[in-house]
């Protein structure tokens, strides 16, 4: 057994994957039409021309509307490029995304540890929500939304008491903006 169906078989569980079927999956790139792919790979090889390049990902965009992959190629370009307005706005994307496909709440605030097994690596739409939930906190810190940026690093904190994702270190920017800020 391969690929995405063959793990679900084996678990009951359609987020647990193998190496192989992480891979293979959607956030990797897995099913996501030739022609999506290539309009990426393009964006990709067209990086410096900003126009040539959102281009691109917005056919790929069109060609795959809401795949992880092509949500993921316009977060990365936007960030890069200093757009984090967009890219706040392709985080809430990502953010709804991995919310319907984890049957979590729609609205973040409401998410409880207990809705996913959001401390396993294998478990992969926890994981991205976890890290798209981080991306936003960042987004909105540095868009100056110190209050979003820091609710969504005290709900990261909640769902990863570990804190594998590295929200504390987010926390202790937010913390010293705020000693900055009484200097």
């Amino acid at each position: 057994m391969d690929g995405i169906e063959g793990s679900s078989q084996l678990t009951g569980e359609p987020d647990v994957l193998t190496p192989e079927a992480l891979l293979a999956s959607a956030v990797m790139g897995g099913g996501l039409p030739e022609e999506a792919r290539s309009h990426l790979w393009e964006a990709g090889l067209s990086y410096q021309q900003d126009e040539v390049a959102e281009a691109h990902l917005r056919q790929a965009e069109a060609i795959a509307p809401g795949h992880a992959a092509v949500l993921i190629g316009l977060y990365r370009f936007y960030f890069y490029k200093g757009r984090l307005r967009e890219c706040l706005g392709v985080a809430r994307e990502c953010l709804a995304k991995a919310q319907r496909e984890t049957n979590l709440p729609a609205d973040w605030r409401e998410v409880r540890a207990e809705d996913a097994e959001f401390s396993r690596y294998d478990r992969l739409m926890p994981r991205f929500f976890l890290f798209t939930l981080k991306g936003y906190a960042y987004l909105n810190m540095r868009l100056g939304n110190l209050d979003e940026g820091r609710a969504a690093v005290m709900k990261l904190l909640e769902l990863d008491p570990s804190d594998k994702i590295g929200a504390k270190l987010l926390l202790d920017v937010l913390n010293r903006a705020g000693q900055d800020d009484e200097d």
